[in-house]
C-alpha cells in the first residue's frame, strides 16, 4: 500500500472516530478544509510538518498516520454531511 493511501485512510479514519468533521480539524490545524479533504482523497502529498500538526489536533501520535489499516478500518462510516451543532 502506497504511503499516501496509508495516509489518506488513517487520517479519515481517526477523524472520524473522534468524530470531528473535516472543518473541526482544519479549525483545529489551522488549515484550509478544502485542503483536509485533498490528502483524504489522495490529491495532495502532506508535509511531516503538517502531519505533525494534524496529529496534534487529533492528539494521535505521528506515526498512527502510516499504519497498514485493517478490514473494516480500511473503510470507515462517513460522518453525516454539513455542519453540526456544537454542544
Amino acid at each position: 500500500m502506497l504511503g499516501r493511501t496509508r495516509i489518506a485512510l488513517n487520517l479519515r479514519r481517526i477523524r472520524a472516530a473522534k468524530g470531528m468533521s473535516q472543518e473541526e480539524l482544519a479549525f483545529e490545524a489551522t488549515v484550509d478544509r478544502s485542503y483536509i479533504s485533498g490528502m483524504e482523497r489522495e490529491a495532495f502529498n502532506p508535509t511531516i510538518d503538517m502531519l505533525e500538526r494534524l496529529a496534534k489536533a487529533l492528539a494521535v501520535d505521528v506515526a498512527e498516520f502510516l499504519n497498514v489499516p485493517k478490514g473494516a478500518a480500511a473503510k470507515p462510516k462517513p460522518l453525516r454531511p454539513g455542519r453540526r451543532p456544537k454542544g
